[in-house]
Parts: C-alpha cells; structure tokens; sequence
C-alpha cells in the first residue's frame, strides 16, 4: 500500500512538472501569433487525438454525450481560462503567473458555497483573506511594469474554478479520458469562434496571420504534455487520494521560477516570492483543514 502511495506521489509530481514545461513552450510563442490562437490550436489538436484514442479504447458508446449543457459550461471555462492564461505568460513572467493562478482552491470553495451550496467553512474564509494578501503582493510590482495585463492570471484562476465546480457536476458521467475529450471538444468551438473576435479589435497582440510552423510544432507538444500531464495527476489521484497529491501541486511554481531562469532570463523578486508564499501558505491551510474533516479518497 505504501509503495503505491509513493508511486502516486511521483506521477502526480511528474505530471505538474509536466504543466510547467508547457507554460515555458507557450511563453516562447509571445509575440510569434496571437494567444487565443495558440489556445484554439492547442485544444483542436488534443480533441482529434483524444477522440481517437477515445474511439480505439472505448468504442462508439462512449461518444454518448451525457448532461450536454454541463460540458458545454466546463468546456467554456477552460476556453476562456486558458485564452486568458496564455495572454498572462505572453506579457508576464512565469513565476508571477503561475503564483496567482494558485488561488483557484480558494475561488473554487467560494464558487462551491455560491453555486452548489456547499456550506463555506470559517477555514475557506480565513483562506481567502490570506490568498487575497498575497495576490496584491505578487501585483504591487507587476501592476507597475506591466498595467493591468497583470490581473489577467487572476481572472484565469477564477474562470478555471468554473471548470472544477462543473467537474464535480459531471462527475462519474464518462470514464477520464471521455471527460478530457470532451472537454478539448467543447472548448476548441468556443476558441475558433473567439480568435477572430480579439482579432478583428485592431490589436496587435491578438492578430491571426498564417502560423510559422515551429508555432504549429510547439502547440502540438503542448497539447500532448497537456494530456500527458492531466493523465499522470489522474494516476497519481487513484493511486494516493485526491488530497495527498494536492501539495505536490506546488511544484508548478518551482519549476516555472527554475525555467523561467533558464529559458526566459527572468527571476522572481522579493515581493513576488513573498506573495507566492503567502498564496501557497492559504492553499495549503485550506487542503490541511478539508484533509482533517474528510479523510481523501481515491477518484
């Protein structure tokens, strides 16, 4: 038992890893094509490869679409976190994105208690008042170099809470690999659909032109680590239970400061350290508190 605790330890962490690799891939598109555009082409090219692989594995039954408005909604979700997240690592260093992006346990126990009615405990209160603290310390410095383009990871974070409360609506509807097809499908629509949207408002960061073809390379890999990824924090869940590997989340942001370094010549400040800390600390009180009361399961 406790050798396939460890090993679900280290997918989970391989899997975050993973993440990070492809967040400093997308950062060396910036300015090369638009970001929605990168986002739509990412997940076109992982809904052909899931639905393939979704047809080779299960069959023509499980295209049987259940609770159809439900994946619709989580598909829009990642759309339009993703657009926004990408558009983040286009204009913003890693480290800093992906610290903000770490306040999605905090708005997802906010979004449960709103939208599902799931009672907000004094601990998620407590959370977010500290993860708040952290936010405005990671942008004091970003908001001055960077305008508002910093807030962007926040609204991402927020949009990708969506995604998580839909998850558990949806959930035990389809098998994993069905729920992420599905979810590629439905978001890339809403991508191809928006791309020209942000085009046609004249700025030149979201113009579409005909990609380079190391663009069309670099959006294929990251949609396979992506699905990679997803698949190894999946084993690592069933192996170890949801809230053991919920800390080795963080590693995501040691390897966006560590990549950012190498790859981008760009290092995280005090404050921006800071503020993480302080982010993740919130993070981690929440997983500890939900953890004590309810004993993690496997998914």
């Amino acid at each position: 038992m406790r050798q396939t605790e460890r090993a679900g330890l280290l997918f989970a962490l391989a899997g975050f890893a993973l993440l990070s690799v492809g967040d400093a891939v997308i950062k060396t598109m910036a300015g090369l094509w638009s970001p929605v555009a990168v986002a739509a082409l990412r997940f076109c090219l992982a809904a052909v490869a899931l639905g393939a692989i979704l047809w080779a594995r299960e069959g023509k039954s499980a295209f049987r679409l259940a609770k159809p408005w439900a994946q619709l909604g989580r598909g829009a979700a990642l759309a339009v976190s993703s657009a926004i997240f990408i558009t983040s690592l286009f204009v913003l260093p890693m480290a800093t994105a992906v610290a903000i992006g770490f306040t999605t346990p905090i708005f997802t126990a906010i979004l449960a208690a709103l939208l599902l009615g799931e009672p907000m405990r004094r601990e998620s209160w407590i959370a977010s008042l500290i993860a708040f603290v952290g936010v405005l310390v990671v942008l004091r410095p970003n908001l001055a170099e960077a305008g508002w383009w910093a807030v962007l990871p926040l609204f991402s974070a927020i949009t990708f809470s969506l995604l998580m409360i839909g998850n558990r609506h949806v959930a035990g509807t389809a098998s994993a690999l069905a729920m992420q097809f599905w979810v590629a499908a439905f978001a890339s629509p809403v991508l191809l659909i928006v791309a020209p949207l942000f085009a046609s408002t004249g700025l030149e960061r979201f113009a579409i032109g005909w990609p380079d073809g190391s663009v069309v390379l670099r959006c294929a890999f990251v949609a396979v680590s992506a699905t990679c990824a997803h698949w190894l924090i999946y084993l690592g869940t069933t192996r170890a239970g949801a809230g053991a590997i919920a800390p080795m989340s963080y590693v995501q942001l040691l390897m966006a400061i560590v990549l950012g370094w190498i790859w981008f010549d760009t290092h995280p400040d005090l404050a921006v350290l800071l503020g993480a800390a302080i982010i993740i600390g919130s993070g981690l009180y929440l997983w500890r508190a939900g953890l004590v009361r309810e004993p993690p399961e496997a998914e």
